[in-house]
C-alpha cells in the first residue's frame, strides 16, 4: 500500500482538528506502528474529536470510556451474565471490545481497573472470571490525562506508562487557528461542513503497517537509537548533569518503540528509508513518559523534554 491514502486521511484530520497537526501526525504514527497513545492537555483541545474523526475514516468500532474513581473492571471488560432461560452464564462483552478506544481521564480509575487496562493494552486480551477473550486485531487506545486537576486521580504505574507507544503534550492553538476553529464550528452548526471523510479498510491499515516494517533502516541509524537508549541507563558516561537528573533509564520497549515510530514517520513523509531526523522527531514522544527523573530533578522543576534535549546534544547521530 502506498502512502497516498494516509496523506488523504491526514489532510482530512487536519481540516477537522484545527491547529493540532502534531496530534494528528502522532495519531497516524501510533496507528501505523500498532501502539497506543497517551495525550496530556487541558480540556477543550479536540482530543476526543481527534479520535472520533479518525474512527469515522477507519473500518472498525469506536467507543469512549469515561474513567471515574468508582469504575469497576467489569465496567470495562464485561462480565458473565446468568441466563435463567438456559440456566447458563454467558459473557457480555464490555466497551473495551472495540477497535478504537478513547480512555478519557484514564488516571481517575483505581488500581484494579488499571490492571485490566494494562492486560488489554499489553496482550490484546482481557480476562473475565476463568476465561480469556481476545480483543479485535485492530486495537488502538488513546488515553487522556488532565494536567490541571490532581484531586481524585491515581498516577499511572510505570509498567502501564511503558505500554503507551508515545506520549503527547497538547498545547493551545494560536490566534489564527483559533479563528479557523470558530468558523469551522459555526459552519458545522449550520450544517455546512462539506468535508467527506476518506475510508480505510482494516486490510489497508495492516498493509500499511507491513510497508512501514519494510522501510530501510541503516545500521548506523540502529546504532544511533541504541546509543540514545543506553545514555539514559548509563548517563555518567556522558555528563554529570544528566546523571543527576536521571533515576532510571528506559526499557527495551523504548528501543522497539523508537524503531517503529521512526519508520512510521519516514513512511508518512514519503521516504523509503529512515534518517536521523526521523529518530530525532520521535524521540520526545517516545521517551518523555518513560524517563524516571531523580528527586533532585523534580525539585529543580526539570521537565523530561529538557532531559531529552540534553541527550540529543550529547549523543551524536554519526
Amino acid at each position: 500500500m502506498n502512502s497516498h491514502a494516509l496523506q488523504q486521511l491526514r489532510e482530512y484530520l487536519n481540516s477537522q482538528i484545527i491547529g493540532q497537526s502534531e496530534l494528528v501526525n502522532q495519531l497516524l504514527v501510533a496507528l501505523l506502528a500498532d501502539g497506543h497513545i497517551l495525550v496530556e492537555g487541558p480540556p477543550g483541545l479536540a482530543k476526543t474529536r481527534a479520535v472520533k474523526s479518525l474512527a469515522d475514516c477507519i473500518e472498525g468500532d469506536f467507543h469512549r470510556i469515561q474513567f471515574t474513581p468508582d469504575l469497576l473492571p467489569a465496567d470495562l471488560t464485561g462480565t458473565d451474565i446468568f441466563r435463567p432461560e438456559t440456566g447458563e452464564f454467558t459473557f457480555q462483552a464490555g466497551p473495551i471490545f472495540n477497535s478504537l478506544i478513547l480512555a478519557d481521564e484514564i488516571n481517575r480509575a483505581p488500581a484494579k481497573v488499571q490492571a485490566a487496562m494494562l492486560e488489554a493494552m499489553a496482550e490484546k486480551q482481557i480476562t473475565a472470571g476463568r476465561n480469556t477473550y481476545k480483543l479485535p486485531e485492530l486495537f488502538l487506545v488513546m488515553a487522556t490525562q488532565n494536567p490541571i486537576e490532581q484531586e481524585g486521580t491515581y498516577p499511572l504505574p510505570e509498567a502501564q506508562l511503558d505500554r503507551f507507544l508515545i506520549h503527547l503534550d497538547v498545547k493551545y492553538p494560536d490566534a489564527t487557528s483559533e479563528l479557523e476553529i470558530l468558523r469551522l464550528n459555526r459552519g458545522e452548526a449550520k450544517g455546512e461542513n462539506g468535508f467527506t471523510p476518506p475510508t480505510l479498510s482494516q486490510a489497508d491499515i495492516f498493509a500499511a503497517r507491513q510497508s512501514v516494517l519494510d522501510i530501510h533502516m541503516a545500521e548506523s541509524i540502529e546504532q544511533y537509537i541504541i546509543r540514545l537508549v543506553m545514555a539514559t541507563r548509563e548517563p555518567a558516561k556522558y555528563d554529570d548533569t544528566l546523571q543527576q537528573w536521571l533515576e532510571m533509564g528506559v526499557s527495551p520497549r523504548a528501543t522497539i518503540a523508537l524503531d517503529r515510530c521512526a519508520r512510521a514517520h519516514a513512511w508518512l513523509n514519503g521516504r523509503d528509508f529512515v534518517s536521523p531526523e526521523d529518530v530525532q522527531a520521535m524521540v520526545f514522544p517516545v521517551l518523555r513518559h518513560r524517563l524516571l527523573l531523580s528527586y533532585q530533578a523534580q525539585a529543580e522543576g526539570i521537565h523530561p523534554n529538557q532531559v531529552i534535549s540534553k541527550l540529543l546534544s550529547l549523543v551524536g547521530s554519526a
